[in-house]
């Protein structure tokens, strides 16, 4: 700390924390719409800061510290305070106590990712709280985009239970940090990135959830494959990805 700290990237983390304390004050208002929506731009800021990092290698150990504390917030506190008083207040103790079950397994999810973080992995261990996070965000703008005058505060808690049981479990997600995906691919694979782009764009209350449910999906799925086959991913061959990956 004596050497100070990085500026730019820093920055942009407490930019995540700025929209994640905003969508808690739009919630408190009523307004859950901007209240997703600031979630979604706090996953942006989210997105960005580790890898502006890198790129100007500006990484450090406060920077990581201070993504934890910021996630927890913007990803934990913020969508359980949304979906409470969005949904849940009916039920009183009941429903904050669900809202409160996802806010404590986010923080043991990013107390277990921090302790277990090794660099590139091409899984995470359990649902990221930001995806968690962007899951409710989008169900919210989903459901008072096309269902304004329709609520199941059922749906919800069971969602947020689920969500919750997803972050502290052992279900793995794909990580996104395979560096081939950088490498040349053919064609057809542009022509498709654009038409998601197209379709986003065109229906983003529809397609955002749906992007967001088939991640959450994804691992659920990718269990249910594991164990037909009997062939997890072992730790060998996690470290054999990661070596092949710090070469590259």
């Amino acid at each position: 700390m004596h050497k100070g700290i990085y500026i730019i990237p820093n920055m942009i983390t407490l930019g995540g924390l700025f929209f994640g304390f905003y969508s808690i004050i739009a919630s408190v208002r009523g307004d859950f719409s901007v209240a997703a929506f600031a979630i979604l731009a706090a996953a942006i800021c989210d997105m960005l800061d580790g890898k502006i990092a890198r790129l100007i290698k500006a990484d450090s150990k406060f920077g990581m510290e201070l993504d934890s504390l910021v996630d927890l917030v913007a990803f934990g506190v913020a969508p359980a305070i949304l979906i409470y008083m969005w949904d849940l207040q009916q039920y009183g103790r009941v429903g904050w106590m669900a809202a409160f079950l996802y806010v404590a397994c986010g923080a043991l999810r990013l107390a277990r990712f921090n302790i277990q973080s090794s660099g590139l992995s091409r899984y995470f261990n359990g649902l990221p709280i930001p995806a968690a996070a962007g899951i409710v965000c989008s169900y919210v703008i989903f459901q008072e985009h096309y269902f304004l005058d329709y609520s199941s505060p059922i749906l919800v808690a069971a969602l947020g239970y689920t969500l919750a049981f997803l972050m502290v479990s052992n279900v793995k997600y794909y990580s996104f940090k395979d560096m081939s995906i950088f490498r040349r691919k053919p064609f057809n694979i542009l022509v498709m990135v654009l038409l998601v782009f197209v379709l986003v764009g065109s229906y983003p209350e529809l397609m955002i959830f749906v992007l967001a449910a088939a991640y959450g999906l994804s691992g659920i799925v990718g269990l249910i494959f594991q164990v037909g086959t009997h062939h997890p991913v072992t730790k060998h061959e996690e470290n054999e990805y990661e070596q092949k990956n710090t070469r590259l």
